[in-house]
């Protein structure tokens, strides 16, 4: 199996507006290892919301390759693009995107409903990692009789439940306070340190900070790349 998990090679995306065309990705190369935990930051219009859809696969590049895993997503159609998102990809959203109506469990196993899994097996994995999230005592509330931060550990639930390739979280903390984002960003290290690649977008250099390597774009193109040096206890 390859070390690199996202290999992106002179990635661009154009967008068209009336009779002009807005190029927001400039031509991107980019690998991440398996295993890494990478924060992308940037001013707003630097490209990295962009980025971190083509990423997901939520969207398609107007030019270059994008290999996930070993596969060529770059030129995938949309029914095959969704079978990688569900299979390969874990999404944490500012906004949790939980269904209102719907427990904690039944909304953390909904992935696994796509992937083909039996019942038994849905409940029993979703358990399991609602547990690990620290939510094993709310299982069956739904999300109006939680607080932000427990909604955020359902979404991440959600996210970890078919055990994608890569973790991809888009501000996870931006509808939390401060308290609370250090908890959730906190269990983002503990996802991390199970073996997790995990990559975030984040406006907050504070919560960039919990990453091991940060890329910074701007108008389009990756303006720096720094891994930060991991201090061994020897």
């Amino acid at each position: 199996m390859s070390k690199k998990v996202i290999e992106i090679r002179n990635i661009i995306r154009n967008f068209p507006l009336g009779q002009e065309i807005v190029k927001v990705l400039k031509g991107i190369d980019l690998d991440i290892d398996r295993g890494e935990y990478v924060a992308f930051m940037g001013p707003s219009g630097s490209g990295k919301s962009t980025l971190m859809n083509l990423l997901g696969c939520l969207d398609t590049p107007t030019g270059g390759s994008y290999i996930l895993n070993g596969k060529d997503v770059s030129k995938m159609t949309d029914s095959e693009l969704a079978e990688v998102r569900n299979k390969e990809i874990g999404f944490v959203f500012q906004t949790f995107n939980l269904l209102p109506r719907t427990t904690a469990l039944d909304n953390v196993a909904l992935p696994m409903i796509y992937a083909g899994a039996s019942k038994a097996d849905r409940k029993k994995r979703a358990e399991e990692v609602l547990t690990n999230v620290g939510l094993g005592d709310r299982m069956d509330h739904k999300p109006n009789q939680l607080s932000g931060g427990q909604r955020q550990r359902v979404a991440v639930g959600r996210a970890l439940v078919n055990k994608p390739s890569i973790i991809l979280a888009d501000e996870p903390t931006g509808n939390l306070d401060s308290k609370t984002s250090v908890e959730i960003m906190n269990l983002f290290d503990e996802i991390h340190a199970a073996g997790n690649t995990v990559i975030l977008v984040t406006h907050e250099e504070d919560i960039a900070e919990h990453a091991h390597r940060i890329i910074r774009l701007r108008d389009g193109i990756i303006e720096s790349d720094t891994r930060k040096e991991v201090v061994s206890s020897e």
